[in-house]
This record gives structure tokens, sequence and C-alpha cells, in this order.
């Protein structure tokens, strides 16, 4: 968890029917890329902890018997929910807990998926309590964007989204210290979960990175849905002030794109497993 941070219950509020329009999706194949990697053939059962909307949890729904989507969030829940059923997905529940809370009674599975959410966590409690959860050989997976990928040549069609000065706009409203729920991130979020799994007693680590590149088409209207999608600039942090923010965040998009549209590209997706040691119980 992060350090001098404590988790409350506000930490993504407002933010989930923001998520579709806002956030990037993962690389075109990854669903399929962890499939393989996991050898799902269809059968067994997959948790995706701090699940969201859904984003991971539906993609997997294909590969396995049942999916489960577990978030403290229950707007996140209520939009998973329906998204499931506009795609038809029939092997997918949804259940409101932190993973502190597990086991909760969730029974055993092939997966457990972390997907831009185990920094959140008490991470050595949670992965205590994940490798109890896998059957022998289990695996526990962690997605996400690639950081830093290699820079593209081609040059984009379209301005690229003017990220640091609406940073420089989220600061002004809210402070300089990043902003989580009730709480502030004075040195951000936690990584090297490497060292975390390994002192839970999982072993056999592999790392898969799926491409992408692809160029995306971004309104002015996905921008504003990607910053309210955001831990740190979610709806209720402004208060009183959110209208006057979302003014000044247009304003500021107007001017960087004369036609409102920008472009960016997909980064790639960097998947890695970590096995639950297979003679285990």
């Amino acid at each position: 968890m992060p350090d001098g941070w404590q988790w409350d219950s506000t930490l993504f509020r407002g933010s989930a029917a923001h998520y579709e329009r806002g956030r990037l999706p993962y690389a075109p194949g990854f669903a399929e890329r962890l499939a393989t990697a996991l050898g799902l053939d269809g059968r067994g059962r997959l948790l995706d902890v701090g699940c969201g909307p859904g984003t991971v949890t539906l993609a997997m729904a294909p590969f396995v018997a049942e999916v489960v989507g577990v978030d403290p969030d229950e707007d996140m829940l209520a939009e998973a929910g329906r998204r499931a059923e506009r795609r038809g997905v029939g092997n997918a529940r949804w259940v409101a807990a932190r993973a502190e809370d597990l086991p909760a009674g969730l029974g055993e599975f092939r997966a457990v998926v972390f997907a831009q959410s185990f920094h959140w966590t008490d991470r050595d409690r949670t992965a205590a309590a994940v490798r109890e959860m896998l059957e022998p050989g289990g695996a526990f997976v962690h997605v996400s964007d690639l950081k830093n990928p290699a820079a593209a040549t081609a040059p984009l069609p379209r301005p690229a989204p003017p990220y640091e000065r609406i940073g420089e706009l989220v600061r002004r409203y809210l402070g300089p210290v990043r902003r989580a729920g009730q709480g502030t991130l004075h040195n951000g979020t936690p990584n090297r979960e490497d060292l975390v799994l390994a002192r839970a007693g999982f072993e056999n680590f592999r790392r898969h990175v799926v491409p992408a590149g692809d160029v995306v088409d971004r309104p002015v209207d996905a921008v504003v849905a990607w910053v309210f999608s955001r831990s740190d600039s979610a709806p209720h942090l402004f208060g009183d002030r959110l209208a006057d923010f979302e003014r000044d965040l247009r304003a500021l998009l107007r001017e960087a794109s004369s036609d409102g549209r920008f472009a960016e590209r997909l980064p790639p997706t960097e998947i890695m497993t970590w096995r639950k040691p297979p003679g285990e119980g």
C-alpha cells in the first residue's frame, strides 16, 4: 500500500461513468495472449481483483467457465454489470469487496488477475491470500500498460492530448501533492511486485509484452472523461468547483487543438505472471 496513505471508499467515487469513454483499451489481442500464457481452456475460474467496470474480467470471460470481478466501488460493479449485459456475457458475477477481504468465501481459481490495481492494496497480505485461493500451479497475474515504450517514429495525424498542461491545471485546483481519496500520495504508488510475490512464495515468473501502437482518435469529451476516470482527479475531489474545473479544462483542450480532436498511440500491454508451486494444495 502507498506509504503514508490509507484506503477509503472515495478513491474512485464518480469515476465509473467515465471509464469506457476515457480510458484507452489494452493492446489488441491481450486477452488471447493471456489465455495462451495461462493455458486456459474454457474450464476453471478466474478472479479479477479491483476489476473496476469489468474491462479485463469481461475480456477473459470466454476462456474460463466463470469469471468473478471484485471491487469495493458499487458504481464500478454496476457499470460492469451493465457492460456484461450489453455484451451477452452470462458467466460473470460481481462481488463488492476489497482485496484485503480475500478469500471472502469465493473459492478456488486457476488465475487471479490484478489489472493496474495491486498497488492500491496491502500487497503482502493480499499476495498471501491469493496464494491460498489458487489451485496448485495457478497463476497470479499483473496486467498494465508498458511503461516507457519505444518512441514511435511516425508523426501523429493530430496533436496529442496536452497531459502535462492538464496535470498543471489539476494541481492548480487540488494542490501540488497527488490526491487519492481523502488522502495524498507524497511518494506515488509502490512497484517491485516481484519482491512481494517472492516473499509470498510464488515462482516461475514470466513476462509477456503485447504490442500495440494503433493511432486512436480522441475527441475533447474523451480526454475530459479520461481526467475524471482517474483517482487523482475524480469528480468528487473538486467539490463545488467541479463546473469551474471542467470549464477551464475544456478551454485548455480547445486551445490545444483547433478542431477539438487529438490523437495518441495505444501503448503495449505488459503481462507478468507468477505461479503457485504445483505441489501445494
